[in-house]
């Protein structure tokens, strides 16, 4: 008995270290906002498929995570010489899905709607999320996206690498997993940048971000 208990421990140690050594993704540059890039009106320009894009998230806290999707409602790019030249995005604050707790599960429910709430995102007061593309740039073999990410009327310019790729009509992008912090945007609940003496009860600020968008000529 004593040895499948020690057994156990082990395994449960070795895990926390695994998860512990995970490499966290890279928070992408946050500054203030800049002004938006100035289109040539000879520009293409390609709308956003939403039902061909998708908005990944993940969010962390000492006893756990959860991770899940959010949905674009709109959004186009503007192409000039075969490079994107500008766009702007709105992302439906109110689509956003829990995926690791089962949907028929009360606690699902129960998460999405203290997400939706003034605790988090306050959706029935800002029920949209824009983000504005500001620039585009090579650095060290990478692809970097820039633009004004607006949460609850907060703006800030922020940068993450991205791949793009075009064939015939159709223009993709895919970022690599990023981070922003939730409090640069006045996101507060749970946050040490705001609350003293939270002990175990904090949420980190930082919230993974996968995005992945699909748009047509």
């Amino acid at each position: 008995m004593k040895k499948s208990i020690t057994t156990i421990c082990i395994i449960a140690t070795m895990s926390i270290a695994f998860y512990s050594c995970k490499e966290k993704a890279k928070e992408a540059e946050t500054k203030e906002a800049e002004t938006p890039t100035v289109v040539e009106a000879t520009s293409e320009s390609f709308t956003v498929n939403t039902e061909g894009s998708s908005i990944e998230w993940r969010g962390f806290k000492p006893t756990g995570q959860h991770n899940g999707t959010i949905n674009l409602a709109a959004g186009s790019f503007d192409v000039y010489d075969g490079t994107i030249a500008g766009g702007n995005f709105t992302v439906d604050m109110n689509s956003i899905v829990d995926l690791d707790i089962p949907a028929d599960d009360e606690k699902n429910a129960k998460l999405v709607g203290h997400l939706k709430s003034a605790d988090f995102f306050d959706v029935e007061k800002f029920p949209t999320a824009t983000f504005e593309i500001t620039g585009l740039e090579e650095n060290e073999g990478k692809t970097m996206l820039s633009g004004n990410l607006t949460l609850k009327e907060k703006t800030n310019n922020i940068t993450f690498p991205v791949n793009i790729s075009k064939e015939n009509d159709t223009l993709s992008l895919s970022s690599e997993t990023f981070t922003i912090d939730r409090s640069k945007w006045d996101v507060k609940y749970g946050s040490k940048s705001f609350f003293d003496n939270l002990g175990d009860k904090f949420i980190n600020d930082d919230i993974e971000i996968t995005v992945s968008v699909k748009a047509t000529k």
